[in-house]
């Protein structure tokens, strides 16, 4: 059990609160607004910034609309994946384990809204003409942004490793000659 808590545990704490905050705002939205209402601190932020109860029955930006089953059986594979594949995950590889952990707490976000909701997620933030999104939808956004670039600096790594050890072998090559 312990080795479970340890392998788990950033996991399973990333993921729990990406969903309780996902939750929270998503009711606190449902209780507070009528379907389509708007509300903006201030008036002058309204164009660009604002709070709508909206939902969606599709995925990110309101794509795939009307498939609520076809997503509602994806996040439970893609959280059973995750949750399988992260233990092999090594430890250093910490970017990972965050990104992981974002997007499971996301995937997790929007499933209890698909099975609890009618197969409606509940979106409530609008920026600009951008589609209405929620917290699991940041959550899943940046969990990809992490591990785009972690996998960017880790390539970047391991090429400057490969010519550091091009130059020592060159190096030991040229002193063998002499």
């Amino acid at each position: 059990m312990k080795r479970f808590y340890q392998n788990y545990k950033l996991l399973f704490g990333i993921s729990g609160l990406v969903l309780i905050l996902d939750q929270l705002s998503k009711s606190w939205i449902r209780s507070s607004l009528a379907m389509g209402e708007i509300w903006s601190p201030w008036e002058w932020l309204t164009p660009y910034a604002r709070i709508v109860h909206w939902y969606n029955t599709g995925v990110a930006f309101g794509l795939f609309q009307g498939r609520a089953i076809i997503f509602t059986i994806l996040a439970i594979i893609v959280s059973g994946l995750i949750i399988y594949y992260y233990p092999q995950v090594p430890k250093e590889d910490w970017y990972l384990r965050i990104a992981l952990g974002l997007q499971m707490g996301g995937s997790l976000g929007n499933l209890v809204d698909r099975l609890f909701h009618n197969g409606q997620v509940t979106d409530f933030l609008s920026v600009g003409n951008f589609p209405v999104f929620n917290v699991a939808d940041s959550s899943i956004t940046i969990g990809c942004f992490i591990l785009i670039i972690g996998i960017w600096l880790e390539e970047r790594k391991a090429k400057k490793e490969s010519i550091l050890n091009e130059n020592e072998v060159s190096i030991q090559e040229n002193s063998s000659l002499e």
